[in-house]
């Protein structure tokens, strides 16, 4: 089954272009890429890591590639990785969560943006990456990774992530920077539904919701439905409480927007060590007046926070990592999403994501049961 998992992985990545002339590629694309895959999944956080979890399993990678060069230096898989496209390295990811996941209708698709704080590069005056994901919650995968140039800035770049992604059916959230209309209409034309959170930088339409909101209290209007919950969670007390309403049909402001059905506001309120914080955000959606779905959703968006973000800081130590030359960066951010998307959807063991990257890198067998039920999905 791993060798099954293996061509699998190899029919994505197999259109890569390789950067070296024929006569320097002592050591085949393909197999780096695998290695250092395992490698990923297996607890190795730089190019270093990599040869060295190379080198200590070299038994066991021969029974899958042949390696007639041994493993590949931490310097060819840093100079290599460095030169490839990562636009390229970007599709072959789609791809393969694409060959993985399926239909996306229902699915809440988070995107949210994240910084590699630790990929500048001082000597060529290279800011940190910052890339954008999709975030597909509840099947826990990165649907697709771009980069956001060092000149522009996060929204362009997730219109482009949305136009290449198959969305069909699915709801897209994203916090306030994104509730653009061009970003609302690519969505739609998806045939897609969003839930956008509206601040500040649209003041025109957080004035318009502040008043419907506001107006639709104080009558008491029949047609708001409300909904809340009360967690506990390590210690700290939350209160959230949901209201929708239809979106009022003799608003210009709202009928500029492509697909708005409904206008709503979340407000939060949590007690930390005896001291209450409260806030609350207006937002629009083109999903339909129904309040614990939509309430939901708004919820689940968190997760590209808490269940990839945060892991890829805290136990990938993405935030801390050095590798910082040429498409690098990007090349090793997209390993750790396979990796944590593999180790994440893994139901054979019962441990963190830190427990399971441990036992997969002490023992073949269960790095081999790991892909083999990651294939079968």
């Amino acid at each position: 089954m791993a060798q099954s998992f293996l061509e699998r992985t190899y029919n994505h990545f197999e259109n890569i272009t390789d950067p070296r002339v024929d006569r320097g590629a002592n050591h085949s694309l393909k197999e780096m890429i695998f290695i250092a895959l395992c490698a990923t999944i297996c607890g190795a956080d730089s190019w270093a890591d990599v040869e060295r979890y190379g080198n200590t399993k070299i038994d066991w990678i021969r029974r899958f590639i042949k390696l007639d060069n041994g493993v590949p230096s931490h310097d060819t898989f840093g100079r290599v990785f460095a030169r490839l496209d990562s636009i390229e390295f970007y599709a072959a990811l789609q791809s393969w969560v694409a060959d993985i996941a399926g239909s996306l209708k229902g699915e809440t698709i988070a995107f949210d943006g994240k910084t590699l704080r630790g990929s500048f590069d001082s000597a060529s005056g290279k800011s940190p990456l910052h890339s954008v994901s999709a975030w597909a919650c509840g099947l826990r995968l990165t649907l697709g990774l771009t980069s956001v140039s060092e000149k522009s800035n996060e929204i362009p770049a997730v219109q482009e992530l949305i136009n290449v992604l198959d969305l069909e059916g699915s709801v897209v959230t994203a916090d306030a920077m994104h509730c653009q209309r061009e970003t609302a209409k690519a969505v739609v034309d998806k045939n897609a539904d969003y839930i956008f959170v509206a601040k500040g930088n649209q003041p025109t339409l957080a004035d318009e919701l502040n008043k419907a909101i506001v107006e639709a209290f104080d009558q008491d209007n029949p047609d708001m439905r409300c909904h809340h919950k009360r967690e506990i969670n390590r210690g700290r007390e939350e209160y959230r409480e949901v209201s929708v309403l239809p979106c009022p049909k003799n608003s210009s402001v709202f009928s500029n927007w492509p697909g708005m059905q409904t206008i709503g506001v979340i407000y939060r309120s949590r007690e930390i060590n005896g001291v209450l914080e409260e806030s609350s955000e207006t937002f629009i959606t083109s999903l339909p007046c129904k309040v614990r779905d939509i309430s939901k959703r708004i919820r689940q968006h968190w997760g590209c926070e808490n269940r990839q973000h945060y892991i890829l800081d805290v136990t990938f130590t993405e935030d801390a990592s050095r590798i910082r030359k040429g498409t690098s960066p990007e090349i090793s951010s997209v390993f750790r999403r396979l990796a944590l998307s593999i180790l994440q959807r893994d139901t054979t063991m019962k441990d963190s994501i830190r427990g399971k990257r441990k036992c997969c890198g002490w023992d073949n067998g269960t790095l081999e049961r790991l892909v083999a039920c990651f294939q079968r999905d």
